[in-house]
């Protein structure tokens, strides 16, 4: 009887190497501030005489929002809280929002928009001077807005000072 052996020789494979790994990584965008409005803390506008109007032009207002929101929504708001007065603020010597034009005009130095600047309108009651209603993350922008006062027939002569306030939230 015959046996036949057959022996094969037996090469050593190496295992199939991993070709790609995958990382899980993590980070966190965190907000580096709040929403915050600046204006400037004095302006004058030109002369006028009774029946006239004073304008000018205020340097810039601007909102700076670093919330890093999902809706990072706002309204900018503009009222006269303290009408413009002169000596004893009797009614001849006062002019109310009523006569007070207020318009933002048009963006400045937008960033990540989109912005709407709020109509010129009178300042007998509070009005929206810009406002950001869709978006995410931080933005910012500034206007330059022109503010006109209509001096009433029977005004008195006098420096006058008011108040213009600008909020955001």
């Amino acid at each position: 009887m015959a046996c036949a052996v057959v022996v094969t020789a037996a090469s050593a494979q190496p295992a199939a190497a991993d070709t790609t790994q995958d990382t899980t990584t993590t980070f966190a965008v965190t907000a580096t501030d709040g929403i915050n409005i600046t204006a400037p803390a004095s302006a004058t506008l030109t002369d006028a005489a009774p029946g006239a109007t004073a304008t000018g032009q205020l340097t810039a207002i601007r909102v700076n929002d670093q919330r890093s929101a999902l809706d990072s929504n706002w309204t900018a708001t503009v009222s006269l809280t303290t009408p413009f007065t002169t000596g004893g603020g009797t009614a001849s010597e006062t002019i109310g929002g009523a006569n007070v034009d207020y318009d933002p005009g048009t963006e400045v130095n937008p960033v990540n928009g989109p912005f709407t600047a709020g109509s010129a309108a009178t300042l007998a009651a509070t009005r929206t001077a810009f406002s950001r209603t869709s978006g995410s993350g931080d933005n910012a922008v500034s206007w330059t807005p022109t503010v006109s006062v209509r001096v009433p027939a029977n005004a008195v002569a006098g420096t006058y000072t008011g108040t213009l306030r600008h909020s955001v939230a």
